[in-house]
């Protein structure tokens, strides 16, 4: 995959495979001081030999720590009142619209109404969170990149009637697809540390299971900062990385010869909202979803030197799962 904003952003899905898929592009922000965000998700979903049942899925949520009231809301139509590009973002799912500089929709679920109206601009050029190789590579099946770190967005989300006014609120957006997802993960990004506003984070820890022989679990690191890009993002280097974790404090620790990176990614129970992953092979995964985790770390080099970057409630914190036992409402 070449590094440019266009392709990173092409949709990879064919109307009418019979390979089980999911592609989603998303978008997410934090407020500039508040413990506030957003996250929206327009998603392709094809189960696998049915082409027949794809659809188009739009999810929006709302993060307010101060008020300790989050909202989700999701809409599903036919594949057929959808249209993606393939060179370059474009998605159209029902009267939900993005493109790349602009995204505009409502979602309604259980009573909850959250609609959005909002452009973004943005310069950095893509993040890469796995090595380049493995984009076109058959594993791992699930990709993932950041056609566009730092996005700034302006503009107007409401939730259930209240109007939030948004002001160059600094966040990403995101692309990912593919064949299954992934067994077990936590992913976690931060546009902006706290001491650190021009740091940008992207990593993943997995584990991915073949027949009944789970893996050992992997973590890929990238961070830029100060001008240079830190990439610990190859399998072996995968492997060799240290990640754990649980409900809900995640450790890693990653190295090569030149730097270190070590942190810790954390929220409580009360920052998560549960949404439910259709999966293309058959079943559901539950994704417990935060934007107003708390991420600290160390970026160690060969002499020593420590950079210590922090953010309170500023990171984007996933995990996903099989497992019921997570204590977290399943809003959608």
């Amino acid at each position: 995959m070449q590094a440019t904003r266009e392709d990173a952003n092409k949709t990879r899905y064919a109307p009418g495979q019979k390979q089980g898929h999911y592609e989603s592009y998303f978008l997410r922000a934090n407020h500039p001081a508040k413990p506030q965000a957003f996250w929206i998700r327009y998603t392709i979903f094809s189960p696998n030999n049915e082409p027949d049942k794809a659809i188009g899925e739009v999810w929006a949520m709302v993060f307010d720590k101060e008020t300790g009231k989050h909202t989700a809301a999701k809409i599903e139509v036919p594949i057929s009142q959808t249209s993606f590009s393939k060179s370059g973002l474009q998605a159209n799912i029902g009267d939900c619209t993005l493109d790349s500089g602009a995204l505009k929709g409502s979602a309604e679920t259980g009573g909850n109404e959250i609609s959005w109206d909002l452009a973004y601009t943005g310069y950095a050029p893509p993040l890469l969170l796995l090595a380049e190789k493995l984009y076109e590579a058959g594993l791992p099946k699930a990709k993932a990149c950041v056609p566009l770190p730092f996005a700034s967005f302006s503009g107007t989300v409401t939730v259930n009637g209240q109007e939030w006014k948004l002001e160059e609120w600094i966040g990403s957006q995101n692309h990912n697809w593919g064949t299954k997802h992934t067994d077990l993960y936590a992913w976690g990004q931060v546009a902006g540390f706290d001491n650190s506003p021009d740091s940008f984070l992207e990593l993943a820890t997995a584990r991915l299971k073949f027949g009944p022989v789970w893996t050992p679990y992997m973590t890929v690191v990238v961070l830029r900062h100060k001008g240079k890009e830190y990439a610990l993002n190859t399998i072996p280097q995968s492997l060799m990385a240290q990640g754990r974790f649980d409900y809900f404090t995640w450790n890693f620790h990653s190295k090569s010869k030149e730097f270190s990176i070590r942190g810790r990614v954390e929220a409580e129970v009360e920052d998560f909202v549960g949404l439910t992953y259709y999966n293309p092979p058959g079943g559901v995964k539950h994704c417990l979803n935060s934007k107003i985790a708390r991420c600290e770390i160390d970026l160690i080099d060969k002499q020593g030197e420590t950079a210590h970057l922090y953010t309170n409630n500023r990171a984007a914190f996933e995990i996903l799962t099989d497992k019921r036992d997570h204590g977290v409402k399943i809003m959608v």
